[in-house]
């Protein structure tokens, strides 16, 4: 039997930190999003992911090598690595497929069932203790979920979901299903942090996702920027833009997750909502209503709630 990773060796315990970086993360985890759907839009989601996770494995690479690393993860952390390394690649298909075809907001409102699932999924797998706190953070963020569908949905004055037609259902399908693995990732992604660096952690997941995606391009049409209607030094640059706000966002959430327990970050996720709004406003005219506004003031109050908790 193969012995298990001693843990990463980290300074004390520094929960406001953990929460900022976990906060900062997330915001640029929207930036990516952004980059990424309009990438996806012009060559496809397969595509898209592989040339991001290229130019990913070379950056996160020399800042692996610059940071003095040199010995390569093996035996149960190379495991956990591969884990959610393939947990992550079925996880960003389905969710940039899904994204491409809804708007931003929308598509991170669905994810938020994500953080809800992995509450309890990190008392199950990691035995760490649900506090009350963590619970309300989490009803809070729910109720402003189903706020924000009842505005799509046309209940509340929004606009419908099926003014979007078969394509926006599909997506919506697709999101779903990528919440399902993504709660999944988030209690991984705090076992991987007590045992690996951020600097690992971001190169070995770009290698192993590349890996998956280079297998899926001769089914998915080998296509790069400037194969379709997009400039090729644009579509190369939001590569690129995307590649970086990725290494960064991970760094950042690695950081957090070796310094805080699962259930106090994870309500932290639903600030990501605000970015997905933001983003789809400023870069592709999504519209938000006061359905959205009203959604999102009750997401911001559970996430503060629980830091305000955790932090006192």
């Amino acid at each position: 039997m193969a012995s298990t990773p001693a843990p990463l060796t980290v300074a004390p315990r520094a929960p406001l930190l953990a929460f900022v970086a976990c906060a900062g993360g997330m915001m640029f985890f929207g930036a990516m999003d952004s980059a990424m759907k309009a990438v996806t839009i012009d060559i496809g989601v397969i595509a898209a992911l592989f040339w991001r996770c290229l130019i990913g494995s070379a950056l996160a690479g020399a800042l692996f090598w610059w940071k003095g690393n040199r010995r390569l993860p093996r035996g149960a952390a190379l495991r956990l690595h591969l884990l959610r390394g393939t947990v992550v690649a079925g996880m960003a298909v389905l969710f940039f497929w899904g994204l491409a075809r809804t708007p931003m907001a929308e598509t991170v409102a669905i994810t938020f069932i994500a953080p809800i699932i992995a509450l309890f999924l990190a008392a199950v797998l990691l035995k760490e203790r649900i506090g009350r706190g963590a619970v309300l953070a989490s009803v809070l963020g729910f109720g402003g979920v189903l706020v924000i569908a009842a505005g799509r949905l046309g209940w509340l004055g929004g606009d419908a979901v099926a003014d979007q037609g078969e394509a926006g259902w599909q997506g919506i399908a697709a999101i779903m299903a990528s919440a399902v693995l993504y709660a999944w990732n988030l209690i991984l992604q705090r076992q991987q942090a007590q045992i690996a660096s951020p600097q690992e952690i971001v190169l070995v997941q770009n290698v192993i996702m590349g890996f998956w995606f280079g297998l899926a391009m001769p089914f998915a049409g080998a296509a790069m920027p400037g194969d379709a209607a997009m400039a090729a030094p644009i579509g190369w640059g939001l590569l690129t833009l995307a590649a970086m706000l990725a290494i960064l966002s991970l760094s950042l959430l690695s950081w957090a997750y070796a310094r805080a327990e699962a259930q106090a970050l994870v309500p932290l996720e639903y600030s990501m909502f605000i970015w997905g709004a933001l983003f789809g406003w400023l870069i592709f005219n999504e519209t938000i209503g006061w359905t959205t506004l009203a959604g999102a003031a009750l997401i911001v109050t559970g996430c503060w709630q629980v830091a305000r908790r955790q932090a006192s």
